[in-house]
Order: structure tokens, then sequence, then C-alpha cells
């Protein structure tokens, strides 16, 4: 399997940023019509996750609860001052895996690919994976 990195730009401390776009372009890249996509970043104080892109209170919500969750502040030791920016990537996770069917992301019709950005504004890169049958 090849990986390809991405690079995402973040514009604020937390957002989420739409890649499904350049997911199924890279994915066209391959050639690969069949198979399983593989999707990580690497990075401690971002991460992926899997969710509503049609309405972007969704997103906003989710951002809203993870910092009630896990506030800025707190009895944090880590002395970066990000430590809710470790914590909320953990909850979100680093990696994702989505079908290929038909040489594209096998998705809800809602669902869209989203970098977590808690510790912004930054580059990040994200890996892209194909595996599977070429047709």
């Amino acid at each position: 399997m090849k990986w390809t990195p991405i690079e995402v730009k973040t514009g604020s401390r937390t957002v989420f940023v739409d890649i499904t776009g350049r997911i199924d372009e890279e994915i066209r890249k391959t050639g690969i019509q069949n198979g399983i996509c593989f999707i990580v970043i690497q990075h401690t104080t971002a991460g992926l996750t899997i969710n509503e892109n049609a309405d972007p209170d969704v997103t906003r919500d989710i951002l809203v609860s993870l910092s009630r969750l896990v506030p800025a502040t707190g009895d944090y030791r880590h002395a970066e001052g990000n430590s809710d920016a470790h914590l909320k990537a953990s909850l979100m996770g680093f990696s994702l895996m989505v079908p290929v069917m038909n040489g594209r992301l096998a998705r809800g019709t809602w669902q869209g690919i989203y970098v977590c950005e808690f510790d912004g504004p930054r580059t990040r890169q994200v890996l892209v994976g194909v595996q599977g049958e070429e047709e």
C-alpha cells in the first residue's frame, strides 16, 4: 500500500476541517475501485472523525460539548498550555478506516471526514492509504 500525505491548514485554535473531497481525490488517483481507505493524522493535539457535513451547527455543537467536557484550563500538569488539546485529540482518535466502493468513499449521505483541530492554527499532516482492487 502506498501512503500519500496531504497537508491541512487550520485557521483557529479549535475547528473542524472537512477533508472528504480531498480523500476522494486521493482514492481516484490510485485507480482502486473496491477496497479500504486508511486515514491517519500524525499529531497529538488533533484528531479525525466522521460526522454530518450538511449542517455546520453539528461540528459547532461537538466543539462546544468537548470544551465543556475538557475545559481549556484545569488541573493539568503538562506545561505547554495545551493539555486540553491532547485530551480532546485522544477522545476523537487519530485514525479512520472507510470502505471504498466504485472508486469513492462508501459513506452515508450526510457523512463527512474531518480533521479536528484543538491547538491551532497549524498546518497538519494527514496520511491516506488505499488498498484494494483496480478495475
